[in-house]
């Protein structure tokens, strides 16, 4: 489990193709403290340390992984939002995230508002339902709150502010419109969505 609170921004160093593909990201992490074995959430995306060694962690991800997450995310010099693992007794800043993403959204739109970043996204129709205003979204692994939805004829799209804080101490400081990013809806909506498809298949 993660809570979508950014610990480090790492950096793909190397992508060495294999059965799987391995990742070695560079990282701040005093990696003496990150045992094998452990997960980190690498842009919302749960993945678990297969070697490391003084900076840096390597994890091997798998095709149906890459083919579920956001274009491009896997290359080498790519920019990570990475937070490991909660402990027991941690502190829940942000909320409840599995590190399973849900879909891949579109980045539609990037303004100034005040000292923020408002930016809008469009998300697949699928994943539509489970966003609400004043909910919690994960975009690239952070934990977010959903300010306004828009739903027309051809696409949802759903509003956030990135903060300065957020904007130093994540990747979505840099997002353009065009760009592909990876959600997570919140675990609740994920339950609710399980409830109903049973409610469903019953009627």
């Amino acid at each position: 489990m993660f809570t979508g609170i950014v610990s480090d921004i790492g950096t793909i160093d190397r992508v060495e193709p294999r059965g799987d593909t391995r990742i070695v990201v560079s990282t701040a992490y005093d990696t003496t403290t990150v045992d094998l074995g452990a997960s980190i959430a690498c842009s919302g995306v749960c993945l678990t340390v297969v070697d490391k060694g003084p900076n840096w962690f390597a994890v091997d991800v798998s095709g149906e992984t890459i083919d579920r997450t956001a274009q491009g995310q896997w290359i080498a010099g790519r920019r990570l939002n990475l937070e490991r693992a909660m402990k027991l007794g941690d502190e829940l800043g942000g909320h409840i995230v599995t590190g399973h993403v849900d879909g891949i959204a579109e980045v539609a739109a990037v303004a100034p508002d005040g000292d923020s970043l408002r930016i809008e996204v469009v998300v697949p129709s699928d994943i539509a339902p489970f966003v609400a205003t004043k909910g919690s979204i994960t975009i690239d692994g952070v934990s977010l709150t959903v300010n306004k939805v828009q739903d027309d004829a051809t696409a949802s799209r759903f509003g956030v502010n990135i903060i300065p804080h957020t904007q130093a101490m994540t990747t979505l400081g840099t997002l353009e419109p065009g760009q592909a990013v990876n959600i997570e809806i919140d675990v609740l909506a994920r339950y609710l969505q399980r409830m109903e498809h049973y409610r469903a298949k019953a009627g």
